[in-house]
């Protein structure tokens, strides 16, 4: 007779991914002596700078930010990678409270007027909505650094706790 089969309770799929995508190579820069606090600090620093207004800018800040302040590159790209529709989401309201932080006119912002614009003259397209861009960063600058705080201070203690749990009986 065979004996009964014995099977894993289910999970979720989300739960599956989040704990092989996100706890786990997290975990394992606690076992390698990364203190919860690094780790606190690089997913803050990459949560903010993945929400940078101008696209494709953000794998080179923080890739610049990890080498600077010595943080963990995987985490910080990481946190970059699924941060990304984050920052899709953030492009237009950044760029429309700098136009209103700086009193100016709404520009139209769709997809085919900018495309169209684009291919009409790089150049001129460049010099019309550069100051969109740079308004935007001027929002998420006075953004970033409560933003960065928040998410630290939030994350520190869980990071501790997971520390304390993985780390080796003496």
């Amino acid at each position: 007779m065979n004996p009964p089969a014995v099977t894993a309770p289910p999970v979720v799929a989300g739960g599956l991914f989040w704990k092989r995508r996100i706890v786990a190579p997290i975990a394992g820069q606690l076992r390698q002596g990364i203190t919860p606090e690094k780790i606190a600090l690089t997913v803050a620093l990459g949560g903010v700078l993945s929400i940078f207004p101008i696209l494709g800018a953000t794998t080179i800040l923080c890739a610049a930010a990890a080498f600077a302040l010595r943080l963990n590159q995987p985490v910080i790209q990481l946190v970059n990678y699924f941060a990304y529709p984050a920052q899709l989401a953030l492009l237009i309201p950044f760029y429309r409270i700098g136009e209103t932080l700086f009193d100016h006119p709404h520009v139209p912002l769709s997809i085919p007027f900018l495309l169209g614009r684009f291919r009409e003259s790089p150049g001129q397209f460049m010099r019309d909505f550069a100051m969109i861009g740079v308004q935007g960063i001027v929002v998420w600058a006075l953004v970033a650094p409560l933003v960065a705080a928040v998410i630290y201070f939030a994350l520190r203690p869980t990071l501790q706790t997971l520390a304390r749990k993985i780390a080796p009986n003496p």
